[in-house]
């Protein structure tokens, strides 16, 4: 049964990965911590895995289209380096509770970005310095902390204040998630012998299938009925975290 459930989590990543290009790990730890009974910064080091790898399939679909900002990406993950590591290594001595209320904070916030409709169509537009670097300390942040990789912040910034079109953002974010997730996970390496790896695998396998798979397919789709049923999802999420947090 537990085999069973690792591959339907997996391919829900697979989906929203693929068909949003974000998201994944906002699935990802809750699963693992209410499913498979993991603790959160187990579930956090796991989903940095999962999400990385499941991402990095993604990410290359997309760079053969051609619908990857190499440039962007490689420098919001770099300019995250700082936060990204400095919370990676915080997150072991924090309270199960602390992490677990900021994660639900971080799925309000990113399901609420879902839902914010783009400004009108320009020609795309380059990132100012100062906006490119909050925004890589804010990702850097999120996944050092919570193992998210920070694209639910990427795509709506690129898409509505650059004007990048959605399946460039969306290829954009997936590779930063890669970069973001590696450098976290390797910076968390004490808590590696924590986890049971086994389910997290059979995850990542699943999510690498159809991720690629739903790259593939995510231009036939339509990306605000997806967008709004994910942030709906999330909404749920974030609740029924609060409540097991605190309440139950």
């Amino acid at each position: 049964m537990e085999i069973l459930l690792a591959l339907l989590a997996g391919i829900a990543i697979g989906l929203v990965l693929g068909f949003v290009g974000a998201g994944g790990a906002m699935l990802a730890v809750p699963i693992l911590i209410y499913i498979f009974s993991f603790s959160p910064i187990q579930a956090t080091t796991a989903a940095l895995a999962v999400v990385g790898l499941a991402a990095l399939s993604g990410s290359l679909e997309k760079f053969k289209k051609g619908e990857v900002l190499v440039k962007e990406a490689l420098t919001i993950s770099t300019l995250g380096l700082a936060t990204n590591i400095y919370f990676a290594l915080l997150a072991k001595n924090l309270d199960d509770s602390v992490i677990t209320t900021g994660l639900a904070l971080v799925l309000v916030i990113a399901g609420t970005s879902m839902l914010i409709k783009p400004f009108k169509a320009g020609s795309e537009r380059q990132i100012p310095l100062f906006a490119l670097i909050a925004l890589s300390l804010i990702i850097g942040v999120i996944t050092g902390l919570f193992g998210i990789g920070g694209g639910f912040i990427a795509i709506p910034i690129l898409v509505l204040f650059y004007n990048t079109p959605m399946v460039k953002a969306a290829g954009t974010s997936l590779f930063i998630i890669f970069l973001n997730s590696t450098v976290a996970f390797f910076f968390r390496i004490e808590s590696w012998p924590e986890v049971n790896w086994s389910l997290p695998l059979i995850m990542a396998a699943s999510a690498i299938l159809i991720s690629r798979i739903a790259v593939r397919s995510a231009s036939k789709s339509s990306p605000q009925f997806l967008k709004r049923a994910f942030a709906i999802l999330l909404f749920a999420i974030a609740l029924f975290t609060l409540l097991r947090t605190w309440v139950i």
